[in-house]
C-alpha cells in the first residue's frame, strides 16, 4: 500500500490507494480546504489524482507559486464556460496561462464589445459563486475528435486531429462546459474568487495571417484581492510611464508607417541614445575588447554555411543584386567570425575579445511589433569572445562581473540569472550540446550566482544565460546575454594554431550582449524613470532662465560655460513670466532649473531649483559644477 512522504520528510501509510485530496483531509481540514492541486514526484497534478505508489508528495495551496499557475489556468477555462453560456454559437480554441494571467481565443460571428467583455465576467462571477466540481477524464484520440465534432467545436477537432494517434486525451468537465486540456485543474470553480477581464484583441487561428481572425479574451487572476489591486496599480503606474507617449511628450523619437519597426530617432532621444552608448564604449575598452564594424548585407552563402539560412530564414529580410542572393544580417555573428578568420591567429591571440554597436535587421510580423521595445531595424551592443575550453570560465566569469557592474550603474539592482537549454531545432550533435551546456553551469557556478534553467530556450548554435533586470514597477526585462558556441566556428572554419603542437584548432565562441538590443534598452529606462532621467543621462540636464531681458547676457554666459564643460544645458531668455518657464520646463522633466535674476548677475551666483521643485538657493557656479560631477557616473 502506498506510502507518502511529505515536503517536511514526514511519510504517512495507507492501507489503500487514495486521491491527493484524500491525502489532504487525512492531514488536515484547513489543508484539504486550502488544496488546489498536489505535486507528485514532481509533476503537477489534479486532487483527484489516485495514489497508487510510494511517491513524494505536496499539497499545493494558493500560497505556491503552482497554485497561482492552476487558478490562472482554471480562470481560462471559467472564461470559456461564461462565453459559451453568453454566446452559444461561439467556438473555442485555446486558453492558455501567460504572465499575470492568461487569454482565451474565440471564433465568432460578430466582434466582441467592452459591453460583452462586462457581461462575460459577470457570468465567470457567477459560475465560481455556484462552486462546480471540475471533472477529469479521458478519451482517446479519435472519440475526442468524434465528441467535439459533434458538439459543433472544429477548432478543437483540428487540434486534436494534430496529436499522435494512439495518444489518450484529458478533457475536463465543469457543468455544462467540457475542454480539452492536459489540466490540472482547480477542484472546483469555487476556488476561482479573483479575477478581472482586461481587454480584447485579434488574434490569427494557429499565429498564420492566413486563417480566420479570432478575437482574444485577456484575463488576469490571483490568489487575494490584495494582489489584484496591486497588478492593477502597476498597470497605472505602467500607462503613465508607457514609453511611446513620454518619446512623444519629451521630444524623444517617433515612428510611423512608411518605417515598420524603424525607429526616427529626435535630437533629444539620440543624445539619450549617445549617453548609452558612449559609456558602454568606453565600459568596453577598459574590459579589454576591441570594436570592430561588419557589413549590413552579406552574400546568401555565408548565411547557408553559418546555419542561418536553414534555421532563421523566415526572419530575415533578402535583396538580391547582380544574379546573387543576400540577406540583410539579422545577427552580428558570422560577420565577427570572418574578421577573426582574416588572418592567421595564434593562441596568443586568445582570448580575442570583438565588439560592435552592430546595426540588425528582423523581420518581426508587424503584430508583434511595440514603440521601440520590439523593433525590426535594432542596434546591439554585440560582441565575441573567442577562446579556448580552458578560457571558457575565466571569460564568462568576467562578463558576469561587468554586466552586473553595467546594471548597477543604470540603478537596476535585482538581476536574475536563467539557463536556456538545447531547442528541438538545433544545430550540433547532442555530444556537443552537453560540452556547451555543462560548460555554462560550471561558469555560473564560477560566478557564484543562483539561476534557472530553461529547457528548448536556447539559440539553435548553442545554450545561453540570460540575465533579467527589474525595473521600478517590479516587471521583468531579459537583457543581456552569454551563449557557448562550439557550433560556429567548426560551421565558418574558424582556427587558431595552438601552443601544445602547432596544430590548427578551434577556438570556442561566447556571444554576449549585455543591454541587448538599445532600442529595447532606451525603452525601458525611459519606462523605468518615467522620463526622468539621472543626471548623466538626461538629454537636457538644465535649463538657465532669466527673468526679464536685463539678465539675458549673463544667462548665456552661464550657458556657455557649462556647455563648454561638457554638459547638456539650453538657454530660455524668452520675456515670459519665471512662473510659466517653471511650468513649462518642469514638464519636461529636467534634472535641475537654473533661474538667475538681477541679484544672482550682480553677485556671480546661480539660484537653483532642482526637480521636483526643491529650492536649493543661491550657489556659485562652481559649487554647481561640483554638485554636477559629483552626480556624474565614473567610469
Amino acid at each position: 500500500m502506498p506510502i507518502v512522504t511529505l515536503p517536511d520528510g514526514s511519510q504517512r501509510s495507507y492501507d489503500q490507494p487514495l486521491r491527493v485530496a484524500d491525502v489532504a483531509a487525512s492531514i488536515g481540514a484547513g489543508l484539504a480546504r486550502a488544496a488546489l492541486a498536489g505535486k507528485v514526484d514532481g509533476v503537477l497534478v489534479d486532487t483527484s489524482y489516485l495514489i497508487d505508489r510510494d511517491v513524494q508528495l505536496a499539497i499545493v495551496t494558493e500560497k505556491d507559486a503552482d497554485g497561482l499557475e492552476v487558478i490562472r489556468h482554471s480562470t481560462a477555462h471559467l472564461l470559456a464556460y461564461a462565453v459559451k453560456e453568453l454566446f452559444p454559437d461561439a467556438q473555442v480554441t485555446i486558453g492558455p496561462v501567460i504572465e499575470h494571467g492568461f487569454y482565451y481565443d474565440f471564433s465568432y460571428k460578430r466582434p466582441f464589445t467592452p459591453e460583452d467583455l462586462l457581461a462575460i465576467e459577470k457570468k465567470m462571477a457567477e459560475l465560481a459563486k455556484r462552486d462546480i466540481p471540475v471533472e477529469r477524464y479521458e478519451l482517446s484520440r479519435d472519440e475526442a475528435i468524434a465528441y467535439f465534432k459533434g458538439i459543433g467545436e472544429q477548432y478543437k477537432a483540428e487540434i486534436i486531429e494534430s496529436i499522435p494517434a494512439d495518444q489518450v486525451l484529458s478533457l475536463y468537465r465543469e457543468g455544462e462546459f467540457t475542454d480539452l486540456c492536459r489540466g490540472p485543474h482547480v477542484p472546483s470553480t469555487g476556488k476561482l474568487k479573483v479575477f478581472k477581464l482586461m481587454k480584447l484583441a485579434g488574434a490569427y487561428w494557429r499565429g498564420d495571417s492566413r486563417n480566420e481572425m479570432l478575437q482574444r479574451v485577456y484575463g488576469t487572476a490571483w490568489a487575494k484581492k490584495e494582489d489584484l489591486d496591486q497588478y492593477l496599480h502597476m498597470l497605472e503606474e505602467a500607462e503613465k510611464r508607457d514609453h511611446r507617449k513620454l518619446g512623444k511628450q519629451l521630444d524623444l523619437f517617433h515612428l510611423q508607417d512608411e518605417a515598420p519597426g524603424m525607429v526616427f530617432w529626435h535630437p533629444k532621444g539620440w543624445s539619450l541614445w549617445q549617453s548609452v552608448e558612449q559609456y558602454m564604449r568606453k565600459r568596453l575598452a577598459k574590459a579589454g575588447y576591441q570594436e570592430i564594424r561588419t557589413p549590413m548585407v552579406m552574400d546568401r552563402v555565408l548565411w547557408e554555411k553559418s546555419g542561418h539560412w536553414e534555421n532563421y530564414r523566415e526572419n530575415m529580410f533578402t535583396t538580391e543584386s547582380e544574379k546573387r542572393d543576400y540577406a540583410v544580417k539579422p545577427m552580428n555573428c558570422p560577420g565577427h567570425v570572418q574578421v577573426f578568420n582574416s588572418g592567421l591567429r595564434s593562441y596568443r591571440d586568445l582570448p580575442m575579445r570583438l565588439a560592435e554597436f552592430g546595426a540588425c535587421h528582423r523581420n518581426e510580423p508587424s503584430g508583434a511589433l511595440h514603440g521601440i521595445m520590439r523593433v525590426r531595424g535594432f542596434v546591439q551592443d554585440d560582441a565575441h569572445i573567442f577562446c579556448t575550453e580552458d578560457q571558457i570560465v575565466a571569460e564568462s566569469k568576467a562578463f558576469n562581473e561587468l554586466a552586473m557592474s553595467v546594471y548597477d550603474d543604470f540603478g537596476f539592482e535585482n538581476v536574475s540569472v536563467k539557463l536556456s537549454l538545447r531547442p528541438e531545432k538545433r544545430a550540433g550533435t547532442d555530444e556537443t550540446w552537453d560540452r556547451a551546456e555543462n560548460g555554462l553551469r560550471e561558469a555560473l557556478r564560477a560566478c557564484g550566482v543562483e539561476w534557472e534553467e530553461l529547457p528548448g530556450e536556447g539559440a539553435f548554435y548553442g545554450p545561453k544565460v540570460e540575465y533579467h533586470i527589474k525595473d521600478a514597477l517590479g516587471r521583468s526585462w531579459q537583457c543581456g546575454t552569454l551563449q557557448l558556441d562550439f557550433v560556429l566556428p567548426e560551421r565558418l572554419n574558424a582556427e587558431y594554431v595552438s601552443s601544445e603542437d602547432s596544430l590548427r584548432k578551434r577556438p570556442v565562441m561566447l556571444h554576449r550582449a549585455i543591454l541587448g538590443s538599445l532600442e529595447r534598452f532606451l525603452g525601458i529606462l525611459i519606462e523605468n524613470h518615467a522620463g526622468a532621467f539621472p543626471l548623466w543621462l538626461a538629454p537636457v540636464q538644465a535649463v538657465v532662465m532669466s527673468i526679464s531681458e536685463h539678465q539675458a547676457d549673463y544667462a548665456a554666459e552661464v550657458t556657455e560655460r557649462l556647455k563648454q564643460l561638457g554638459f547638456r544645458v539650453e538657454a530660455d531668455l524668452r520675456s515670459d513670466k519665471i512662473g510659466f518657464k517653471i511650468r513649462e520646463h518642469s514638464l519636461q522633466k529636467l534634472p535641475y532649473q537654473i533661474v538667475v535674476g538681477d541679484k544672482e548677475k550682480e553677485a556671480g551666483l546661480v539660484a537653483v531649483r532642482s526637480r521636483g521643485g526643491e529650492d536649493l538657493g543661491q550657489m556659485t557656479l562652481e559649487a554647481l559644477i561640483e554638485r554636477w560631477s559629483a552626480e556624474s557616473i565614473k567610469i
